[in-house]
């Protein structure tokens, strides 16, 4: 068993909680408490997970593993009894949670609040449900607790009275949040008081709970979750300095010191949680996604997208964690809210399931820790404090939560009969469920998924848009295409309809496709045109900087990806295309910086830590070089350019001849190798594709055996080992990393051990024709058009073998080229082909390649006489 590195361990929660307005308060001493945890302890960045809605994260905060594994799907779910509508329920989630796992292990533990947690499950210490704090009748009335709110049930009458009421607060209350609140009408149509004190009301009730439980009961573990910050951002963000245009002055006055107000609150609570916690315990303190403060606050919360306010959610939440064995004073980078409970796992000295999708934060740790795993936490038996898999859940107790959702906007209010309410809210938990996947990276998983809702509601563009996505990472560019089309067949006949609102996305999702179909400079018409519509997206100047980058235009690249980070400076990827953008114009040291920035921002960035690599390689820092390189690798194992970069280093500059065999010993072993293939038929272009690519920079496999001629003056680039392929492969080894030039119908004798990327090669048949009868000198048979028709059928039926043979390789990436195109625009074809092989050619040396004088074999030329 692997050594304990804590005593007790305390996480709190603070939903939506962000640096952004952290940070500017502790600056001015206003939040002293968490100042103190925070240089005592590590802090950082904590990537949330898509979707970003509340219940599903912090179930996977509790449990280590994405939605799709532990089964909290949203907000609402139907009752199991009578098929309507409730907040999800703690009975639904299929996985042990950590404290579930705490209680197997004999741990005193207490959960306080978590989201979802009702009925509170009977673990070995107290479990109050997230339906305790929330005030259910008027001031002065009775207040019930729904069954099954408290565990143990001899303590509900306990908790009963720690309950605060918003009508017990007092003007003392709310003055520091509403200074002027006197001016605020009390029987007006402005309920912003009333909103204040509701969750000041929630906020408090959690922390009597909490406080109750530290200051009389032993602990191992306790988890408090307090949910008021996202309330009060969700209700009073809008308000937050600086003014938003259409906010009126009057209720920017009234309402601007609500949210710094929230979080000195919350400063005040954790002054009192650490108290009583001690100096001994180990407290980790984090939100399970940030809040937008500035100016990417949505003006309009659009009403036909459900759960519509996460999308004032931001992707970076707050992480902190201080106790005995924890660094002091650093940060740490690349947690995810999966990593929690691996993390409070390996602090206890208990195995980490390998089937959770977290990892442990070891680098917060201010020693060694290597942890240990077990197969599955499922698979251990004994009482572990989950509920019954019979238990039924009481209907009756949701509704007071679910008409919070409804108020928060989270949910909309019931419409129309049961089975259609059903349908719907089936069709949403769908969509989040292929959303789940697609940021998990299971594509294959979200496809069926996203197929079945667009085929059930073509007219939700959301889903639409999230299919014609999924088929475009899954590199099925010919259905995305087909999605795309029909949308913008429903845009143009029914020009108000919700559809016709997605056009610039349509336009936007357009370009990325005609990125991925190496036609960057196509693409750049359908971004920018999006950009008239959309010019606050950041993800929209991100593709246009990669659109320039895949031509050349390096300097326009740059002032794109700055123009994303203007609207989104937290934007891991555009600090990465900047990096990149940087590196290709000779400015190291501004690419190091920004690579930096990048992998603070997001760690599980191989190409960043590749590219950070790269350009210290440049300012002769070789040492950080190669420890970017091998991030790198640890991260994204097949990356053969690190690996090659790696032994180079550890051979020449480093000497160290140890890892330069090991890496070297990898890529012979582990790493497929990628031969770059021009293919098509004899006389379609295929040899001035082949020096188009020599002068671009690429090393070409050729015996120079076959001369050039007057049929092909600047050479074959023929290799003669190529025309015996279906009975020897054995040499095919010498074209890794290199071109071979190889005729369509030799493809299929390619053995499958390599990984290959063709250009291939079309032009007119007729061409195609004329030019093999030309070099067999049969000008007689040129002069009169006369080709044998069996000899076209032939070529047709080999083209189609050849693409039919593409199609069913895994191994094979293709890219058309068609030959008039090349000749007549050959530096967008010089671009395309450049993109489509990774971006690093020379494109003026590929253009000197191209000789429209040789381009003498046109169809339906001229007849003689």
């Amino acid at each position: 068993m692997a050594e304990r590195l804590a005593k007790k361990v305390l996480i709190i929660g603070w939903d939506a909680a962000d640096w952004n307005i952290i940070h500017p308060l502790m600056d001015k001493g206003q939040m002293p408490t968490l100042e103190k945890l925070v240089n005592g302890g590590v802090m950082g960045n904590i990537a949330t997970l898509d979707p970003p809605l509340s219940p599903m994260l912090w179930t996977s905060i509790g449990t280590g593993k994405t939605a799709d594994k532990h089964g909290i799907m949203g907000f609402i779910e139907p009752d199991p009894v009578t098929s309507d509508m409730r907040p999800v329920y703690s009975t639904s989630r299929k996985v042990k949670a950590v404290w579930n796992i705490l209680t197997q292990k004999g741990y005193k533990t207490h959960v306080v609040g978590w989201w979802p947690s009702h009925p509170a499950e009977p673990i070995n210490g107290i479990s109050i449900s997230n339906f305790y704090k929330r005030a259910t009748k008027p001031f002065g009335e009775p207040w019930p607790m729904a069954e099954g709110t408290v565990h143990p049930k001899e303590l509900e009458e306990t908790f009963k009275e720690l309950r605060i009421h918003p009508g017990e607060l007092t003007e003392a209350h709310i003055l520091p949040f509403v200074p002027d609140a006197a001016k605020v009408d009390p029987e007006g149509d402005d309920k912003g008081l009333q909103a204040v004190a509701i969750n000041l009301a929630d906020c408090s009730t959690i922390q009597s709970a909490a406080t109750w439980i530290m200051e009389n009961k032993d602990w191992d573990f306790m988890a408090v979750y307090f949910d008021a910050i996202d309330h009060f951002c969700h209700a009073f963000m809008k308000f937050y300095p600086p003014k938003m245009n259409g906010i009126p002055d009057d209720r920017f006055e009234l309402y601007k010191d609500v949210i710094k107000g929230a979080y000195r609150f919350h400063d005040m609570m954790l002054e009192r949680l650490l108290e009583l916690a001690g100096p001994d315990t180990t407290v980790i303190l984090l939100s399970d996604h940030g809040f937008y403060s500035n100016h990417l606050r949505p003006k309009v919360l659009p009403k036909e997208h459900p759960a519509a306010p996460a999308l004032e959610h931001s992707p970076y939440g707050i992480l902190c964690m201080n106790g005995p064995n924890i660094q002091k004073d650093e940060q740490i980078y690349g947690a995810s809210v999966l990593d929690i409970t691996p993390t409070v796992l390996t602090l206890f000295g208990l195995p980490v399931g390998r089937d959770m999708d977290g990892k442990v934060l070891v680098q917060a740790f201010d020693k060694k820790v290597v942890p240990d795993y077990i197969p599955s936490w499922e698979e251990v038996e004994g009482e572990c404090g989950m509920h019954p898999k019979e238990q039924q859940s009481d209907p009756w107790a949701a509704q007071a939560a679910m008409k919070q959702l409804i108020e928060l906007g989270y949910v909309e209010a019931p419409e129309g009969d049961k089975a259609t309410q059903l349908k719907k809210v089936q069709d949403e938990t769908q969509f989040y469920l292929a959303r789940v996947y697609m940021h998990a990276h299971k594509y294959a998983e979200a496809l069926p998924v996203l197929e079945k809702l667009y085929e059930e509601n073509p007219d939700v563009a959301r889903f639409a848009l999230k299919l014609a996505s999924c088929y475009h990472i899954l590199y099925k560019l010919d259905k995305c295409r087909v999605i795309i089309d029909k949308i913008r067949e429903g845009m143009a006949q029914e020009k108000d309809s919700p559809q016709a609102k997605q056009l610039p996305h349509v336009d936007f999702l357009e370009g990325v496709l005609l990125i991925a179909e190496n036609k960057p400079r196509r693409a750049l018409n359908f971004l920018k045109e999006a950009e008239k519509s959309v010019p606050h997206l950041p993800n929209l100047h991100i593709q246009v900087g990669n659109a320039y980058l895949k031509i050349q235009r390096w300097a326009d690249s740059e002032r794109a990806y700055i123009k994303a980070l203007a609207i989104d400076e937290d934007s891991a990827v555009a600090h990465h295309g900047l990096a990149l953008a940087y590196l290709r114009q000779e400015k190291y040291h501004d690419a190091i910086e920004e690579c930096l920035t990048a992998i603070g921002l997001a760690y599980n960035m191989p190409l960043a830590h590749y590219h950070l690599g790269e350009a210290l390689l440049k300012i002769g820092d070789f040492e950080r070089s190669a420890q970017a390189f091998q991030v790198c690798v640890s991260l994204s194992p097949g990356n053969k350019r690190a690996h090659q970069w790696l032994v180079r280093l550890f051979s020449n500059e480093l000497k160290n001849p140890e890892l330069a065999a090991h890496h070297s010993k990898f890529i012979e072993e582990r790493i497929k190798g990628t031969i770059t293939l021009v293919s098509g038929l004899p006389r379609s272009g295929t040899s001035m594709m082949m020096q188009m690519l020599k002068n671009g920079g690429l090393d070409i496999l050729t015996d120079e055996v076959r001369k050039e001629d007057n049929n092909n003056p600047k050479g074959y680039l023929e290799y003669e080992k190529v025309k015996r392929l279906h009975l020897d492969k054995s040499w095919l080894g010498e074209a890794d990393g290199k071109v071979l030039k190889i005729v369509a119908p030799l493809l299929f004798h390619l053995p499958g051990k390599y990984d290959y990327r063709i250009i291939f090669m079309q032009r007119d048949m007729e061409e195609v024709l004329r030019s093999q009868q030309i070099m067999l000198g049969k000008q007689k048979a040129v002069d009169q058009n006369a080709f044998p028709m069996t000899l076209s059928e032939g070529f047709k039926k080999q083209l189609e073998k050849a693409e039919s043979w593409i199609q069913s390789q895994p191994n094979v990436s293709v890219l058309y080229v068609n030959y008039a195109d090349v000749v007549n625009n050959p530096e967008e074809q010089a671009e395309n082909i450049n993109s489509f092989l990774g971006g690093e050619l020379n494109i003026e040396g590929m253009l000197s390649s191209v000789d429209k004088q040789l381009y003498r074999n046109k169809a339906n030329p001229t007849p003689q006489s």
